[in-house]
């Protein structure tokens, strides 16, 4: 779970860094707000996301991933809070078993998460990383 709060943050202050946010223009306006400047990335912060971020945060992705998809064994995995919650319904903890099985069925809606962050870091790095030709 720290992981991926660890993620989530570092996904979203790149995707804060690559990403211009259109204007949301508000339904009593006439004039529409000028659109944002574009940002721009000095050579060597590019150089320095391409060498250093972009290849950690396809790490923690993939950990994040083999944990998620891990078997019983593997604590955080889903079939670990299944199986969990499988214990705990059968001591007649009921309360438990509902809690475990809300957190298995929000790690598992992650991976869509996980996949869409992996997508937007190949992206980047086919637009950005490519060595100068």
């Amino acid at each position: 779970m720290r992981g991926t709060k660890r993620l989530a943050l570092a996904g979203c202050g790149i995707a804060a860094g690559l990403l211009v946010a259109a204007p949301i223009a508000s339904a009593d306006t006439q004039t529409p707000a000028p659109a944002p400047a574009p940002v721009t990335l000095s050579p060597q912060e590019v150089q320095q996301m391409c060498t250093a971020w972009v290849p950690k945060l396809r790490k923690q992705a993939q950990n994040l991933t083999n944990r998620i998809n891990g078997g019983p064994e593997v604590s955080g995995s889903v079939a670990n809070l299944k199986a969990r919650a499988n214990d705990a319904r059968t001591k007649g903890r009921t309360a438990q078993a509902d809690r475990l099985q809300k957190r298995a069925d929000k790690r598992q809606s992650q991976i869509g998460e996980l996949a869409n962050a992996t997508k937007q870091l190949d992206a980047f790095t086919a637009a950005h990383c490519q060595a100068p030709k």
